[in-house]
């Protein structure tokens, strides 16, 4: 019936905003240090509805959005989501879909899955259809930049404040010089959290192969569960052979932007968990996709960032393991969105009242950080 109300409406209306949100203290990992962090919001509209989706990268996101796929988009029906996705791949091709082009691919991808279940009138995992009923949720932030007294406040609040049983701390700092500093720091970490929570840790690219199977001893000893891009993700030899030394699972993939990298590191044996980005990977339908090719290989599949935008998507994902609850994510939407609803007892549920990924914007607290 609804279907039939709407009478297929075409998509009308096609922007993007850019925002700039400065970071709560200083911040870094391994590999990078930054003190603000870009949104760029992509509202898509038709049959009387309005969609968001968003990724985190460049200004120039937006530039392809208005540039290269809005024309692409508009017209479309609005049901047609891997239509719309089609044209604006094909549209990216000479701009390169890695990086920014990509990035606003998703961001227009996630946005039109959003309008779409408005339009009918459903929350958009029932939409996709679940498999599971709350996503759980790892925390994730513990930055080479924090002190140790702010470090261990993090990790308590999200064990003994939110029920969490996973957290992540950042090593490899400066480039993996300090090694003695990333393991006195996961040190303090497991001290904080005891031995019931499992213990994560992200070098961000920063360590050679040799060096992080140096530390795989120390690691164990720590009982650390997850090694996340002990090398540089491009390195799939390096991941492999990491992966063939330590006990802790290797994860990698949230730079993956097409199928063809996540098959790639699926079929040289990198990794013991996929990782992927709903907000750089293509959107909805390229995360699924991925999640099956993780799953024709035996894998899990793990979210990366976001966590609000992948709420939703990620209860259709039969080998979901987990989605990372990012702060400097999850600090900006909490801010930016009613419907952010905090997690309980480690896990984030959907509101099955809400339609589409649950969340609107809240105009007069985002756009005071607009700047594009």
């Amino acid at each position: 019936m609804m279907m039939r109300d709407a009478a297929d409406p075409s998509v009308s209306g096609v922007d993007a905003a850019v925002y700039t949100v400065p970071t709560d203290r200083p911040s870094a990992d391994g590999t990078l240090t930054w003190d603000s962090t870009t949104m760029v919001l992509v509202r898509v509209s038709g049959g009387g509805h309005e969609g968001l989706g968003w990724t985190y990268g460049p200004a120039a996101c937006a530039s392809v959005v208005r540039d290269l796929l809005a024309d692409r988009v508009r017209g479309r029906p609005v049901l047609d989501v891997p239509a719309s996705l089609e044209a604006m791949v094909r549209a990216v091709r000479n701009a390169g879909r890695p990086g920014a082009a990509g990035y606003a691919v998703s961001a227009v991808e996630t946005a039109l899955w959003d309008l779409k279940a408005r339009l009918l009138g459903l929350p958009l995992y029932r939409l996709l259809g679940a498999v599971h009923r709350s996503a759980p949720l790892y925390g994730s932030g513990g930055l080479t930049s924090y002190t140790d007294d702010v470090l261990r406040e993090q990790l308590e609040h999200w064990v003994h404040g939110q029920g969490f049983t996973r957290v992540k701390v950042k090593i490899g700092e400066s480039w993996g010089a300090r090694e003695d500093r990333d393991l006195e720091r996961l040190r303090l970490a497991r001290e904080a959290v005891g031995t019931g929570t499992e213990l994560f840790a992200d070098a961000n690219g920063g360590y050679t192969a040799k060096q992080a199977i140096r530390l795989a001893g120390p690691l164990a000893d720590l009982d650390v569960r997850w090694l996340e891009e002990p090398v540089s993700s491009d390195d799939l030899d390096g991941l492999r052979r990491v992966r063939d030394s330590v006990t802790a699972d290797v994860a990698a993939g949230e730079y993956g932007f097409d199928l063809a990298y996540f098959q790639r590191m699926c079929a040289a044996g990198a990794v013991d968990c996929l990782q992927a980005d709903i907000t750089r990977c293509g959107g909805v339908l390229e995360l699924r996709r991925a999640a099956a090719v993780a799953a024709a290989h035996g894998l899990e599949v793990s979210a990366h960032c976001a966590p609000y935008l992948h709420r939703h998507a990620v209860l259709a994902l039969p080998n979901l393991r987990h989605v990372e609850w990012f702060h400097d994510h999850v600090r900006i939407e909490s801010l930016f969105f009613d419907g952010a609803d905090p997690p309980a007892e480690g896990v984030l549920r959907p509101d099955p009242d809400r339609p589409g990924h649950g969340l609107t914007l809240r105009e007069a607290d985002a756009e005071r950080y607009r700047t594009g």
